[in-house]
C-alpha cells in the first residue's frame, strides 16, 4: 500500500473570547482577508474555518495547499503582506497555536 499527496495543509488552533468571535470569523473565514492574500500565489486551494461544538471559544484553520514547495513561494514572494496581515489580526484571538503541517493523502 502507498499513499499519494492531494495537498499540503498548515493547520493552527485558535482561542477567541465571545466578544471577538464575529471579528474573528470576518478575519479568517473563506471569504476574508487572510483568504484573499493567499489568492495570489500560484498552488493555494482554500482556507477552512472550523469552530468546535462543544468549546465555541476553539477555532481551527486549515490553509490548503498543493505543496509545500507552493506556501514557500507563497512566503518568499508575498513575506511583507503577509506580516502586515498578521500584525493587523493580532489580538482578536486570545491564543494562536500552530497544530502542524499535514499531507493529505489517500492509501491506494
Amino acid at each position: 500500500m502507498g499513499a499519494t499527496g492531494l495537498s499540503y495543509d498548515i493547520v493552527s488552533e485558535f482561542r477567541v473570547p465571545a466578544r471577538r468571535r464575529a471579528d474573528f470569523e470576518a478575519a479568517y473565514g473563506a471569504e476574508s482577508a487572510w483568504a484573499d492574500q493567499f489568492k495570489h500565489a500560484v498552488g493555494f486551494i482554500d482556507v477552512k474555518l472550523l469552530r468546535s461544538e462543544g468549546c465555541p471559544e476553539r477555532y481551527l484553520t486549515i490553509d490548503r495547499w498543493a505543496s509545500d514547495d507552493a506556501f514557500n513561494n507563497f512566503q518568499r514572494a508575498f513575506a511583507a503582506e503577509y506580516q502586515a496581515l498578521d500584525a493587523q489580526l493580532d489580538g482578536i484571538a486570545s491564543s494562536e497555536v500552530c497544530i502542524g503541517s499535514f499531507d493529505e493523502c489517500i492509501v491506494a
